[in-house]
């Protein structure tokens, strides 16, 4: 097979693959599984291992399509899986989708990153790019504490130099911490508030 077929056939696949993210995200948003925890759990707590699987897809979609909430189903994850296995399946989902808009934003560039996240926070975070060297350091600190928007900065650190291997690196290394924390503050801080309304 030639470049230009290999291209063309990258690009059908792409193409189809994005596709298939827009289809499920529609499907899962009409289930209200982004919103309400309760559809999720009544979505993936059924079958032992299809349950999982769909949860990870779950977790990759919103972290490639940014517009979709996430922090329903990071804590819907601990709660319906409980802590260990709820976590193992946040980190996995978040990590693949975490490298795949890492993929896209390296890419398509600037007018696709542009298309999923606000002209506000791209400009927030472009002077972090003049830099490579203190990109990488500061993306890594975004990525280990929960401070800064993850998806935008992994879909803008796909115009910056950092090797797809580095990237996955940061990512495999630093997100187990920030998906801990942001677990726990979601499921205790509700928890305290429902205390205090109760």
């Amino acid at each position: 097979m030639n470049v230009t077929a290999s291209r063309k056939l990258i690009n059908f696949i792409s193409i189809i693959g994005l596709g298939v993210s827009i289809a499920l995200t529609v499907y899962f948003i009409n289930l209200g599984v982004f919103k309400d925890i309760n559809a999720l759990r009544g979505l993936v707590g059924q079958s032992v291992i299809l349950g999982p699987i769909i949860f990870i897809l779950i977790q990759i979609l919103q972290v490639v399509i940014p517009i979709i909430p996430g922090g329903i189903s990071t804590a819907a994850g601990v709660l319906i899986f409980g802590p260990y296995a709820g976590f193992v399946y946040n980190y996995v989902g978040i990590c693949i989708g975490s490298v795949i808009i890492f993929l896209l934003g390296r890419r398509y560039g600037k007018p696709f990153i542009l298309s999923l996240i606000s002209d506000k926070t791209y400009n927030k975070y472009i002077g972090w790019l003049d830099n490579q060297s203190r990109f990488e350091k500061l993306f890594a600190l975004a990525i280990f504490l929960p401070v800064a928007p993850d998806d935008a900065l992994c879909l803008m650190a796909g115009l910056t130099n950092i090797s797809v291997k580095k990237f996955s690196l940061i990512i495999f290394l630093a997100k187990p911490l920030s998906i801990f924390l942001y677990s726990m503050a979601l499921i205790y801080g509700g928890q305290y508030l429902t205390s205090l309304l109760g």
